[in-house]
């Protein structure tokens, strides 16, 4: 597991471990690898490309690891994935959403949905909410390859959509400070605002357009889809909208288990950034275990397990909390059920994901 531990994408990346950790203990309980437990190995891959690509250098070359799930954010990903593809160590991205993540080798994958196939369901559900919308502001953080390719996917379903783009503006995930964007936002009078950044600046945007007098709808992306946002704009988090991958509500088998154990744990409903995660696990231990029942794993040369895990990946086919995945030859996810929710704070600091028909 590389993901975010520490810096401001760990409001994402703790919820990753979360996940991480329940399906090690699930699936261990359940028999493991054909009755063999199997051990996650944690690095902590930040919010940078130098701390990815450091972690995916120790998990490979140090602890010898049969696979990756990792990174967090898709900047990373363009950066350390190709390591892994050079060292033929099959990795699949948790929450890696920008385009063209898959091509960037044989030996990546991943279980989190292309924002291309997401995003516009956001678009859609705004305007069944308000059909009078018009005219629409579209934020981003230029510093974050998901943002970037994300607003280029917002962009266009409002175009396509019958929308105006008022006004672009650019911000950076660091930034804590928002008035330029803010004022011209004001000034252009749109009845829309779509935000592409992570948690931290995507909370703190949404609480500065509210604080200074904006009333209309506002669309989140991936980046702002965790409950960890909730305190940075507390109760004016209210309302926004954000298009998901993952619901609680799905009717599979593994899902409802996963639902269940985490609500007793954390007396919460487990968020995308935890399911997805856990998929990823999931689907690396099912694929070791088709592999182990034709051939030991414990009898393999590790170069050639992990070319054998890669292959056997893109093969199965996995019921996750997800729902019904598979992969296409290029590691694209296949899959079929998305969802809209809506932010609804019940004060300063608890809230929810009320998922729209």
């Amino acid at each position: 597991m590389a993901v975010a531990q520490t810096s401001n994408t760990a409001l994402l990346g703790q919820e990753q471990v979360i996940g991480a950790r329940f399906a090690e203990k699930y699936l261990n309980a359940r028999g493991g690898i054909n009755g063999t437990p199997f051990k996650l190995v944690f690095q902590d891959a930040a919010g940078d490309e130098n701390s990815a690509i450091n972690a995916f250098q120790n998990l490979i070359n140090k602890e010898r690891v049969v696979g990756i799930v990792g990174p967090t954010l898709s900047q990373q990903a363009f950066a350390a994935d190709p390591i892994a593809e050079r060292a033929k160590v099959p990795v699949l991205g948790p929450s890696n959403t920008a385009k063209g993540i898959p091509q960037i080798g044989d030996f990546i994958a991943r279980v989190s949905a292309p924002v291309a196939v997401v995003a516009p369901n956001a678009v859609r559900q705004a305007l069944k909410l308000d059909p009078k919308i018009k005219k629409a502001a579209v934020l981003y953080a230029q510093n974050d390859a998901f943002s970037v390719s994300e607003t280029g996917t917002f962009q266009e379903t409002a175009k396509a959509q019958g929308l105006t783009l008022a006004t672009v503006q650019k911000f950076q995930t660091t930034d804590t400070d928002f008035t330029t964007q803010v004022t011209a936002v004001l000034n252009a009078d749109v009845d829309l605002v779509i935000i592409s950044g992570l948690a931290a600046d995507g909370g703190n945007l949404v609480k500065q357009l509210r604080q200074l007098g904006y009333k209309g709808l506002i669309i989140g992306g991936n980046g702002l889809n965790t409950s960890n946002m909730f305190p940075v704009c507390q109760r004016l988090c209210d309302g926004v909208i954000i298009a998901q991958a993952y619901s609680p509500a799905q009717p599979s088998a593994a899902n409802q288990v996963f639902v269940k154990d985490y609500r007793a744990q954390y007396k919460k409903d487990p968020p995308q950034f935890a399911a997805q995660a856990y998929a990823g696990v999931q689907v690396m231990v099912e694929a070791l275990k088709v592999i182990d029942r034709k051939k030991k794993l414990s009898t393999w040369d590790l170069d050639d397990l992990r070319v054998a895990l890669n292959k056997q990946i893109l093969v199965g086919k996995y019921n996750t909390p997800l729902g019904p995945i598979s992969f296409d030859k290029e590691g694209e996810l296949n899959q079929r059920e998305f969802y809209v929710a809506q932010i609804r704070m019940k004060d300063a600091k608890t809230g929810s994901f009320v998922y729209l028909k």
